[in-house]
């Protein structure tokens, strides 16, 4: 499984502005930007982010997976703080 799979599935599956997917063979590192995480637990971020990848984690194309999760404000103000 690649970056860009991994990023496809959540832009189709999750209603995000921004997808930030790094990492290489089976360990990844998800950005998630959407309003819809505004109000959730950091868990509930998490699990709707987890939901879309779990047939992938089951058979394990992704066997590491490291999320941030953030609504679109946040993101504004943490952004330069993760390097972008």
């Amino acid at each position: 499984m690649d970056t860009n799979e991994i990023k496809k599935v959540l832009m189709e599956k999750l209603a995000l502005d921004e997808v930030i997917v790094s990492g290489d063979g089976s360990h990844f590192q998800v950005i998630a930007v959407g309003a819809f995480f505004d109000g959730l637990s950091r868990v509930k971020q998490q699990q709707a982010v987890y939901a879309p990848l779990m047939e992938y984690i089951a058979d394990n194309r992704i066997h590491a997976l490291s999320i941030k999760a953030y609504t679109p404000a946040q993101w504004q103000r943490d952004r330069k703080l993760q390097g972008f």
